[in-house]
């Protein structure tokens, strides 16, 4: 499994707490570190059956900077930009070995990828 993170943000801090506590085996990717290739973003649009527009950050400053609003939705230019503007990219994105892929904003999202391996389904625990 694998998890994109910000460790500065909240919504991954607590996706991480989740697989923790699920006792997941699981990678860390700084994405803003180690940004996506277009070819990896590609494949994870592909799996979440989203476009590169359902994940982006808008209210980033960087998307004024970079003008997503005004951009016409061809998917290669925004899979491309949000490349090189990684901090536009929604987050955390879990990807689980069998491939299954979330954006996991919620526990809910998160638990989903995991499956029955190390949950019990209780929430808040």
């Amino acid at each position: 499994m694998e998890i994109w993170v910000n460790p500065a943000c909240s919504k991954c801090q607590a996706a991480t707490a989740l697989l923790d506590e699920a006792g997941a085996d699981y990678t860390v990717r700084r994405y803003l570190d180690d940004p996506p290739t277009p070819e990896e973003l590609d494949a994870v649009l592909s799996r979440l059956g989203l476009e590169p527009w359902d994940i982006a950050r808008m209210a980033e400053p960087e998307a004024a900077r970079v003008g997503l609003r005004e951009m016409p939705r061809d998917r290669e230019r925004w899979i491309e930009v949000l490349c090189a503007h990684p901090i536009l990219i929604q987050r955390p994105i879990v990807t689980a070995d069998d491939g299954t892929t979330v954006v996991g904003r919620s526990p809910e999202a998160v638990r989903s990828v995991l499956g029955a391996e190390g949950t019990d389904g209780r929430a808040g625990h």
